[in-house]
């Protein structure tokens, strides 16, 4: 069993009897998990847990039925609006509820849903945030999704829709041509084509791309490659989800910024990735 870090002395709040409590928990590895959602899980009664949250952390929660929820592509799932109305009946039945999703329960996590489900029905809710793989997943792997010399701006995008087909409401020209850095979550399954809409749409071929698979985990892969090569890149390199995209310049800071790297004794690649000639000045 892991054992559980000590949480500093605050008033932290009560997870009461017939309430649930919607918690992020970070993008993999158990040191992300936000203090709130640590209090959480010392308090729950039962635990519905998503496939991307790391197993070490159920340990934390010692008093807590444990009930898997996961929902993986092309692999047998729960359903979404079982694992709801399970969240409604067992508040009902007056238990501490923590519902424990991988990321952030907001971004592209189906949470909105389930929240929405749980007051009509008249439970109670705490929505507790989790830091989400498209900021830190990027992060573990040295890529900042701003950097001020290459973006102003940011788009995150989910790769399918509750079809899991690619959402056909995106628009491509204009996503392209307003957002200089693209954020692509579950976005494997359909690379090819939406490599092809932003080509189409007028991404030039040689945009730098990554994909991080397993991000901030012990198995966390990055593949870097550009927008025209990245279909067959991605084919070639064995790769699976769960995995984030970035598509952007911001791509470059990896060859200066993969700390990971740096602390197995890599030196960085280029250290000045931008081309600017000059050391970056502090703001």
């Amino acid at each position: 069993m892991t054992e559980s870090p000590t949480l500093p002395a605050n008033d932290w709040p009560v997870l009461e009897p017939g309430w649930v409590w919607l918690c992020g928990a970070g993008p993999g590895d158990p040191g992300l998990l936000t203090l709130h959602a640590l209090n959480a899980l010392r308090q729950a009664e039962v635990v519905i847990y998503d496939a991307l949250v790391d197993e070490r952390i159920l340990d934390w929660a010692p008093k807590a039925e444990k009930i898997y929820a996961g929902k993986r592509g092309g692999k047998p799932s729960s359903v979404q609006r079982d694992i709801s109305l399970q969240l409604v009946d067992l508040a009902r039945a007056g238990k501490r509820v923590l519902r424990l999703k991988g990321g952030d329960p907001f971004v592209f996590g189906r949470g909105g849903e389930e929240a929405q489900t749980l007051v009509q029905h008249g439970v109670p809710v705490r929505i507790i945030p989790g830091i989400s793989a498209g900021i830190g997943g990027l992060a573990y792997a040295g890529i900042p999704v701003t950097h001020r010399d290459v973006n102003q701006s940011v788009t995150f995008i989910t790769g399918h829709d509750q079809s899991g087909e690619t959402p056909n409401t995106l628009d491509w020209a204009s996503i392209s041509r307003s957002s200089q850095v693209l954020v692509i979550y579950m976005g494997m399954k359909h690379i090819g084509q939406i490599s092809a809409a932003l080509l189409a749409a007028g991404r030039p071929a040689s945009e730098p791309v990554a994909v991080v698979s397993d991000a901030t985990t012990p198995r966390q892969r990055v593949l870097e490659t550009t927008l025209g090569a990245l279909e067959a890149d991605l084919a070639a390199s064995g790769l699976e989800p769960p995995a984030i995209v970035c598509v952007g310049r911001s791509v470059l800071m990896r060859q200066v910024l993969d700390w990971q790297g740096m602390a197995r004794g890599e030196a960085p690649r280029n250290l000045d990735p931008l081309g600017r000639g000059k050391p970056a000045e502090s703001a």
